[in-house]
């Protein structure tokens, strides 16, 4: 297991990466990996309620769908946090089935985590809040192309969602982009160029090889500020 003690954004974090013991069955390895990481956060003063994103990674379909499940029912009520999982064979460094980001936020006083839910409810929140802190769950589309799904959809969803809670893209400081290996970096950044206006001061860019749902051809995962928050969710 990897961990990261980050401070950014005037906040703290604690990150943790790893994966599951290889050979263990999907399920079997992220909740095992679940449990190593409520016993790393403690010495922290954390928990898996201080969760703001979670990411999981399957070696196929069947480990991405199965470790899934198992993050439903794990990370539910306090636990709940913004969401993204991908079909990714190319990132792991030994035989596991799934591998799996976590990254948890320091509690300080105002600053009180918040889900926002789709309408209607769906598995994924829309994104949570934390203060100043605005952490979307992974944005995608099933349409034809990525023309379509990034400068049709999704990108202009995110900047719908960003009005919502008293932000925009002139205050999103990461994104986080899992590209389908059969497109072109090159042309996901013109796409955001056009879209959005500019790139995000720091654009991530991952291969995948599949998502959640067959025709998807990349998922955004978003982190942004608000200026003004006070009881806005």
């Amino acid at each position: 297991m990897r961990i990261t003690l980050k401070n950014w954004l005037d906040l703290e974090f604690v990150e943790l990466s790893a994966e599951a013991r290889p050979g263990a069955a999907p399920a079997a390895g992220t909740e095992a990996m679940f449990r190593a990481f409520e016993e790393a956060l403690a010495p922290y003063g954390l928990s898996l309620a201080n969760a703001v994103r979670s990411r999981i990674f399957g070696r196929d379909r069947a480990a991405r769908d199965a470790a899934s499940d198992v993050r439903r029912s794990v990370l539910s009520g306090p636990a709940r946090a913004a969401t993204s999982s991908y079909i990714a064979p190319r990132v792991f460094d030994s035989e596991a089935a799934v591998a799996m980001d976590l990254i948890t936020l320091k509690p300080s006083p105002g600053h009180d985590k918040a889900i926002r839910e789709n309408d209607p409810p769906r598995l994924p929140c829309r994104y949570l809040t934390a203060g100043p802190l605005l952490v979307f769950s992974g944005q995608t589309a099933v349409l034809p192309t990525l023309d379509d799904q990034l400068r049709g959809d999704i990108l202009p969803r995110i900047t719908d969602y960003l009005a919502e809670c008293g932000s925009g893209w002139d205050r999103v400081v990461h994104a986080a982009c899992y590209l389908h290996s059969s497109q072109s970096p090159d042309h996901l950044r013109s796409l955001f160029r056009e879209t959005a206006g500019a790139l995000p001061p720091a654009l991530d860019i991952g291969f995948v090889e599949g998502y959640s749902a067959e025709g998807k051809l990349v998922e955004v995962e978003i982190t942004a500020t608000r200026e003004t928050w006070g009881d806005r969710r």
